[in-house]
């Protein structure tokens, strides 16, 4: 007698990895978007730190929206 899996034995196996698979997708995807919004939270309290670190260092003073390189780079105007 062969000893061996029939036809109908592997199609049982595909189809429970196939279930499995589906029901694990979405439990993936929900844990990546988890992740991605712990990031997110992360780097805005990081941003905030940042923030009120510069607030101490610059006597209160927030940091300008200009877009002139020099003074974002620190340099004395021209």
């Amino acid at each position: 007698m062969k000893r061996g899996f029939t036809l109908i034995e592997l199609l049982v196996v595909i189809a429970i990895i196939a279930v499995l698979a589906a029901i694990l997708f979405p439990v993936f995807a929900q844990a990546k978007e988890a992740a991605k919004k712990t990031a997110c939270l992360s780097n805005l309290k990081q941003m905030g730190t940042a923030f009120a670190l510069y607030l101490n260092d610059s006597e209160g003073v927030y940091p300008s929206c200009d877009n002139d390189k020099a003074k974002i780079a620190g340099q004395p105007p021209e």
